[in-house]
């Protein structure tokens, strides 16, 4: 089983960046396909990108791509969201997941979850 924990959120003006990390432990990180997902306030929980275990394909949500770049480093257990040219339509709190098997990137699909990271951005 797998524990992944989200860092660097925070609170940025529109038209700024962050970078989120997620670090995975206490599974075979590089046996994992990973994704980002998103809160808004008062919304559901959706699809942000996703990438495979190799690193090699990844999948975007169509509005946010070009601004949101997905990587992964199997050697750290580490999976990065860089966010850039944020809106105050992007303010979230950011989850990470982890799944084994499948390939949808749909919530029921994903086996383990981060706690979030709240990201916040001010116009």
């Amino acid at each position: 089983q797998v524990q992944l924990a989200e860092s660097g959120g925070g609170l940025v003006q529109a038209g700024g960046s962050l970078r989120l990390s997620c670090a995975a432990s206490g599974g075979t990180f590089s046996s994992y396909r990973m994704g980002w997902f998103r809160q808004p306030p008062g919304k559901e929980r959706e699809f942000v990108v996703g990438i495979r275990v190799s690193g090699g394909s990844t999948y975007y949500a169509d509005s946010e791509q070009g601004r949101f770049t997905i990587s992964r480093d199997n050697a750290k257990n580490t999976v990065y969201l860089q966010m850039n040219s944020l809106k105050p339509e992007d303010t979230a709190v950011y989850y990470c997941a982890a799944a084994q098997s499948g390939s949808s990137w749909s919530n029921y699909a994903m086996e383990y979850w981060g706690k979030g990271a709240r990201v916040t951005v001010s116009s």
